[in-house]
């Protein structure tokens, strides 16, 4: 299990490495975007290593095929190595990359991040542009800003034979491309780093929530894996982005 986590880190390091060009190219032209001068200046400077990475308490459970909007993409979970939590709708790193290599979502749902302190709104703005200008700058070329609002992901934790849900909380920045009309998000945790991204999402504006699929929520995932006899509609799955 340890060469596959070795060889999941690698294919994360080579999308990043082969997306540095496109960053300097941006960092080179800049780039026109509704947010504030503030949250540009730092994110102009934060060029660095690879910002996303497979925590080494985890290992690799689980790989499916899965798609978004009918494209294909893999999706890949990780649990922790000491099975704290280390089920479905308990703690995990997950990720979606699409066939051309674009990541099109990662989650950091941790226990450890769980009651602590937030980052103020303008922080968590400011780290959330920082890390799309690091590995999505393709999504700051043209956008408008939504939001900056607190958005909750459950935990089920198993304690002493029992199971109850908390709650992590987090910072959610919600923008939208101009280009294409998609939505993005990057929702920063207590240890003011992103736990949560997804990009190029479609919504449903009359239902007023998101058409796209939600691979990196286990409780949608528990949905697709009933007996398709027994499937509710798409429409009546629990969509909460």
């Amino acid at each position: 299990m340890n060469s596959i986590h070795s060889s999941i880190s690698s294919v994360l390091t080579t999308w990043w490495n082969a997306r540095r060009w496109i960053l300097v190219l941006r960092i080179s032209l800049g780039f026109s975007a509704a947010l504030p001068a503030f949250v540009l200046q730092a994110a102009a400077g934060a060029v660095g290593d690879n910002p996303i990475g497979i925590p080494d308490t985890h290992h690799q459970t689980s790989q499916r095929s899965v798609t978004l909007d009918g494209q294909p993409a893999t999706l890949s979970r990780y649990e922790r190595r000491d099975g704290r939590n280390a089920f479905l709708e308990g703690e995990h790193f997950s990720t979606v990359i699409a066939t051309d290599g674009t990541l099109k979502g990662f989650a950091n749902i941790s226990l450890d991040l769980v009651g602590n302190p937030l980052p103020s709104r303008e922080r968590a703005e400011q780290i959330a542009a920082e890390f799309l200008r690091k590995a999505t700058p393709d999504l700051l070329t043209s956008l408008r800003r939504a939001s900056v609002t607190l958005h909750d992901e459950p935990i089920l934790l198993s304690r002493a034979g029992h199971n109850e849900t908390v709650q992590l909380t987090g910072l959610k920045f919600k923008a939208r491309s101009l280009a294409d009309g998609r939505w993005f998000w990057v929702i920063v945790g207590s240890d003011e780093k992103p736990m949560l991204f997804e990009r190029d999402l479609e919504w449903a504006t009359l239902l007023a929530r998101r058409k796209t699929e939600q691979w990196l929520h286990d409780r949608w995932i528990k949905l697709q894996d009933i007996p398709q006899v027994d499937k509710p509609s798409r429409w009546s799955l629990p969509w909460t982005h």
